[in-house]
């Protein structure tokens, strides 16, 4: 069980300390998608402003295996760290890697039916969006 922090390699560092719009959305498994039984285990970040999109994921396993049993885990990994390597752009993100942060944001949150699912849209503001991503796997995955 390790938390992985993968960011694009364009970030921008605010220096003067303001305040930009973020968006997020959680990632969570869900072992049965006909039961609907999910849990987090990770979380996106864009900022727009700081050209910045990131993924910080946490998988339990004890949580995936209490709801499935027969969970795939290596599967749900493969797909977490999917989900990494697009936000960290070049070779991981396959054809992705040519689009900007916010184009693999928005192809990330898009709904599907698969054991690893984005969650809703939320907005905030940060001076700094990968502590932000850093807060919220803290707040609301581990």
């Amino acid at each position: 069980m390790t938390t992985r922090d993968f960011t694009g390699p364009t970030y921008v560092k605010n220096v003067k300390g303001e305040k930009d719009t973020y968006e997020y959305a959680l990632l969570r498994v869900v072992p049965r998608v006909e039961r609907g039984e999910c849990f987090n285990a990770g979380v996106l970040v864009y900022c727009r402003a700081r050209s910045y999109v990131g993924a910080l994921t946490h998988l339990d396993e004890a949580k995936l295996s209490a709801l499935d049993p027969r969970a795939d885990l290596a599967g749900v990994r493969a797909a977490l760290r999917a989900v990494e390597g697009i936000c960290a752009g070049g070779d991981a993100a396959g054809q992705a890697a040519v689009d900007d942060a916010g184009r693999r944001f928005r192809w990330l949150i898009a709904p599907r039916s698969t054991v690893v699912q984005p969650g809703p849209v939320h907005t905030g503001l940060t001076a700094d969006p990968r502590a932000e991503a850093e807060r919220l796997l803290r707040l609301l995955v581990l």
